[in-house]
């Protein structure tokens, strides 16, 4: 018996490092899929603000013919915010700033569309154009919803390969930490409105 001991404790050393590894690379798998379904839920509530932007510059054609400028701004905003695309798993700081910017173009024209609607009373008594206002407001707290859950998934996903000894794992397995969404350029700064 004492010829197998070595052996015996060796196995068991060997199957303790093998599921303490495997431990942390199954743990950050599992936090990588929460921070890709949030991503996902991310890109959904964009794409529902962006399915939105057709029926209201449509809406708004009708009553504003000369803010042509206003409406083709949105729509290339709307274009520039869709050609971006981002795999969750690779995501880089950088990717998600250009992302964050597109899709800040599309606010601060959508945003300047609304500001135009005040001139054209008639416009804003529109039953249809009200709903797809609503609508749109409904749309954008889902996207701030859908930002602060990708923000709240990547944390613990951060911290869990950032940790010792789990970075050194972590950093053999190819794990790299995921950037956070943050707040555009010029955030901090209060909204001049214009009419």
């Amino acid at each position: 018996m004492k010829r197998f001991l070595p052996w015996i404790i060796g196995a068991v050393i060997i199957f303790l490092i093998y599921s303490w590894a495997s431990g942390i690379y199954n743990k950050a798998v599992t936090l990588e899929q929460d921070v890709k379904e949030s991503w996902g839920n991310v890109n959904t509530a964009y794409q529902r603000r962006n399915d939105l932007i057709p029926n209201l510059v449509n809406t708004v054609k009708g009553y504003a013919e000369h803010e042509k400028s206003t409406l083709t701004a949105v729509i290339e905003a709307r274009a520039k915010a869709t050609g971006i695309t981002i795999d969750p798993s690779n995501v880089t700081p950088e990717q998600l700033a250009a992302y964050n910017s597109a899709q800040s173009g599309v606010s601060s024209s959508l945003s300047k569309l609304l500001v135009s609607v005040e001139q054209y009373p008639n416009l804003k008594a529109d039953a249809s154009f009200m709903k797809l206002q609503d609508e749109l407001a409904s749309t954008e707290n889902q996207i701030l919803t859908a930002r602060t859950r990708f923000n709240e998934a990547v944390k613990p996903y951060n911290n869990n390969i950032n940790t010792f000894p789990r970075n050194i794992l972590a950093g053999m397995y190819g794990l790299k930490e995921k950037p956070y969404f943050e707040a555009t350029t010029g955030a901090d700064k209060p909204v001049e409105v214009k009419f």
